[in-house]
Formats: structure tokens, C-alpha cells, sequence
């Protein structure tokens, strides 16, 4: 769906006509309210009259209410802040819960406090994503959703913020809508078409294999997973040059558009929802689409590992043996631990072009989200840049948490036919870990020489937290979330400086 027009406006926010103006409340010194960040004015006589509402200025706590005398918009919204010193995070939590509260309010303009250009970018960040909505397949007429934001701000650079919010909030949405799209409508040649789409216009080239090109190119991964399904697999590389001087980050994204589980079937509960198997392709996507628009100075190369996991009688069996880009060969012993087969083929690939660094997004293991819940990513890979990870999703609000890879989980990948095994029937220990102790072995090395020093790797398992099943909050909704986007632009931006 299309994102809200974001805008900035040095106009006193009283002056601008809108359906509604979100106002930041706090509690104030005397067991009161305070309106934040406005000093005079007929919005800062308003704290008198929400005590007498109940509120309290406690965060996420809101009330509409008609404007007063005065004031251009239709309504205001007063959204409650609470006593911690704000950050760019809890703005962009407050703006994205004060949109959705909104619902159908087309124009919405927001008085929250901002003092830094991150305030300015977090506020409209929030702002866009918590007015997502995704009506595609309602039918009949469906409500007009937020069409405008505008953001009352006299901070400087706020336009250059909000080009950043307008490229990563858009960029979110365009991983939602991916997510959301049914499987009968998004599958492997059609992910590539929208794509191609999503990127028009911008300095991006694509690459694609199809399946000759795949067993030409020996993707014997991509090609066992997707053997199984109508519908053959895809692999595709989205590459943005800024320069070739630049530094250069690869993102390899596991795209199975739909994952029954092969023959070692699914239960039918958990084969729900599983269309959002997708994510960390849409999520390597849509960074490198942020990154093109934000005409950032840095090469960045997605590798979209797309296939349906489908149980037929061409699918592959426990106990296949295929062959990974390079030669490496795998023992499949459960078909529903297909996503590292892909990223293996992805990584491979990646590692050719010896980039600067590699992250792999999956949402890949249930074990990720029995560790670490629905708001936790896991983060694995050599310490140098999961640190740059994790210092990116401090910069951005998102939830990473660092998770080992040990050693001694090697040798339960040991196949008695095959250079490792895909997993280990009947253990669920250390689910996630296994999985990343796999995908290590598929890195390549920064020369030709076998000793040559490993490409920086890091791995985010992206599981739990990319499909939120619960309530909305924040500026995140219920289903997709889009989560580690704004993480890998803001990497990318990182690492261009390094």
C-alpha cells in the first residue's frame, strides 16, 4: 500500500490545517500534566482539563479531543510520553502509536518535541509506519487511511530527516506489503516481478537465475527445496553501486514464499501463516531500495533466495544428497530445515564477490522464537560486526540480542554419506545455534589461499519478531512487521564510513 506523504513545516503547529495534531503530555513536578514541548498558546492550556479526564501522561496513554479556540486542525490528540528523558526511540514508538489511534484521519500533523535531526526522522518514521495499512484483498469500499503527515519542527537539517524517514519507513512498508501478499499471488517469479517494480527508477541492476541457470550454476540447494513445487525457484541478485570504491555489504535473504514443511509435513496449525517465510528476502530488498534512494555511498548486493517448500512427488526426501554452489554436499534429513539450504547457495554466491561483509536475514528456526520470544532477534557471527550490528540497532530502536555459536554443535551436522548433514532429528537442542553453526560453514574466505581469513559474517534470525501475532504497539501492527530493515540502512551507512 502506499506510504503517507511526509513533510516538515517550521509553522507554529496551531496553525496548520489538519484532521488532527498530536500533542505530547507528560506528568508534570506537581502530580499534574505538562504539555511538552509547548510553551504558550491555546494548546498549553490545555493540561488542566485532561486531569480531569484521567490522564496521566503515562506512555501510550491517549485521548482525542475537539481543538480549541484557535487551533487550524479538526481535533487533537494528546499522547502521553511519560516521565523517562525522551529519545529518538520512544518518539518514534509515540508517533507510530498516536497514528494508529488515529485510524482514518487523512492528514495528520504532530507538536512532539524534537531537538536533533534523529528526533525529526524518528517522529516521522513512526508516524508512517504506525499509519500502515495493507486493504488490498478487502472487498467492497475500505476506509481512507493517513494520506499526509506533517511534522511542526524547527530543528535544522529537517528535510534531509525526513528524506531519511520517507526511505526506510517506505521501505518497511514495501517488506509489510510483501509479507502480507498471499501465497497463490506471491511466489518465486512473481516475487521478481515486484521487485523490479519496487526499484524502478533507482540506480539498482538485477540478476536472476532461473532453474537452468540454477543447475548450470551448480544451486543445488535453491533447486532442492523448490523441486517439489509447480512454481520453480528463483534466485536474484539486487546490486546498488554508489561507487565501486566503496565499501561493499551483501545481504543474502531466505525467501521461501511458502513452507509446508516438504515431506516432513507442517501440522496444519503451524503450516498457517507460513507465507511469511519470505521475510528476510523482502527485508534484503528493501534495504538495498533504502540505500538507493538515500543515495548513500556504499555497494550493497541483496541475494533473494526465492522457492516454495511443497510435498509432491518430485519434492526432495530425507536422506536426498545435494550439492551447494562450490560443492559442498548436504544430507537432508528433515525437509522442513529448508531455509538453510537456500541461504547456503545464497552465501556461497555472496562470498564470490568477496564483499566487505555478509548478513544473512531468515526468519529461520522456531527455536529463535521459543529463546527469545516475538521482539527479540537473534544475532550470530564473528564478534568484529555483530558489534557494528548490534551499535546499528541501537541507533535505530531495534531488538537484536547476541547468541553463540559453539563449537562442540559441529559435529552433530555430521552425515555418514555427505560433507554435513541439515539437521539433527530428534534433537531440539540449541535449534537456533545448530542452524547458525550451518550457515557458517558456507562463508567464504576474504583470498584463494585455505587460510586465508573468513568474509565478516553475521546472521540474524529475524523468527519471532517478524510477524507480530498479538496486539498492535508502537508503530508496529499486528502480522508482519518489518522489522531489521531500518538496521541494515542504517549498517550500510556505517560501514560506508569505515
Amino acid at each position: 500500500m502506499a506510504s503517507p506523504a511526509l513533510s516538515v513545516s517550521s509553522r507554529p503547529p496551531v496553525e496548520i490545517a489538519c484532521d488532527a495534531l498530536v500533542v505530547g503530555i507528560a506528568p508534570a513536578a506537581d502530580d499534574g500534566i505538562a504539555v511538552v514541548g509547548i510553551d504558550t498558546g491555546p494548546l498549553a492550556a490545555l493540561a488542566g482539563g485532561l486531569r480531569m479526564l484521567g490522564l496521566t501522561g503515562a506512555v501510550d496513554e491517549t485521548a482525542r479531543i475537539p481543538a480549541p479556540e484557535g487551533v487550524a486542525a479538526a481535533s487533537v490528540l494528546v499522547i502521553g510520553l511519560g516521565r523517562a528523558p525522551l529519545t529518538p526511540e520512544s518518539l518514534r514508538s509515540a508517533a507510530g502509536t498516536a497514528a494508529r489511534s488515529l485510524g482514518s484521519a487523512a492528514r495528520i500533523a504532530f507538536a512532539l518535541p524534537t531537538s536533533w535531526p534523529a528526533d525529526v526522522q524518528a517522529v516521522l518514521e513512526g508516524a508512517a509506519m504506525g499509519a500502515y495499512r495493507f486493504t488490498g484483498y478487502r472487498s467492497g469500499e475500505s476506509v481512507a487511511g493517513t494520506t499526509e503527515i506533517e511534522l511542526a519542527t524547527t530543528v535544522d537539517a529537517a528535510e534531509a530527516a525526513a528524506d531519511a524517514a520517507r526511505a526506510t519507513s517506505s521501505a518497511v512498508a514495501l517488506v509489510r506489503d510483501l509479507v502480507t501478499t498471499p501465497p497463490n499471488d506471491l511466489y518465486p517469479a512473481s516475487f521478481v516481478e515486484r521487485a523490479r517494480a519496487a526499484a524502478v527508477g533507482l540506480p539498482i541492476e538485477f540478476e536472476e537465475w532461473g532453474p537452468d541457470e540454477l543447475a548450470a550454476g551448480g544451486f543445488g540447494g535453491i533447486l532442492g527445496v523448490g523441486q517439489g513445487s509447480s512454481r520453480p525457484p528463483r534466485l536474484l541478485a539486487v546490486r546498488y553501486r554508489a561507487s565501486s570504491d566503496h565499501r561493499h555489504l551483501a545481504i543474502v535473504g531466505k525467501g521461501i514464499t511458502f513452507d509446508s514443511g516438504g515431506l516432513s509435513l507442517k501440522p496444519a496449525a503451524a503450516m498457517v501463516g507460513m507465507k511469511y517465510d519470505m521475510t528476510g528476502a523482502a527485508t534484503a530488498l528493501a534495504a538495498v531500495i533504502a540505500a538507493a534512494r538515500l543515495d548513500l555511498p556504499v555497494r550493497l548486493t541483496a541475494w533473494l533466495c526465492l522457492a516454495e517448500n511443497m510435498p509432491s512427488s518430485t519434492a526432495m526426501r530425507p536422506n536426498d544428497v545435494l550439492t551447494i554452489r562450490g560443492g559442498t554436499t548436504v544430507e537432508v534429513l528433515n525437509t522442513d530445515a529448508e531455509g538453510r539450504l537456500v541461504l547456503a547457495d545464497g552465501l556461497v554466491a555472496a562470498s564470490e564477490e568477496r564483499p566487505d561483509a555478509i548478513v544473512d536475514v531468515a526468519t529461520l528456526t522456531g527455536a529463535a522464537r521459543v529463546a527469545l520470544g516475538e521482539r527479540y532477534a537473534g544475532l550470530m557471527g564473528d564478534d568484529a560486526l555483530v558489534d557494528e550490528v548490534r551499535a546499528a540497532a541501537a541507533d535505530t530502536g531495534e531488538l537484536v540480542w547476541p547468541m553463540p555459536l559453539p563449537a562442540e554443535l559441529r559435529p552433530l551436522l555430521k552425515s555418514d554419506v555427505a560433507d554435513i548433514a541439515n539437521a539433527k532429528p530428534g534433537s531440539t537442542a540449541a535449534g537456533m545455534l545448530l542452524a547458525g553453526v550451518f550457515l557458517r560453514e558456507f562463508v567464504g574466505r576474504t583470498g584463494d589461499a585455505p587460510d586465508a581469513p573468513r568474509i565478516p559474517w553475521a546472521h540474524l534470525d529475524i523468527a519471532g519478531p517478524a510477524n507480530n501475532p498479538a496486539a498492535a504497539f508502537g508503530y508496529t501492527p499486528k502480522g508482519p512487521s518489518g522489522v531489521t530493515v531500518r538496521l541494515l540502512v542504517r549498517l550500510a551507512e556505517r560501514l560506508a564510513t569505515k
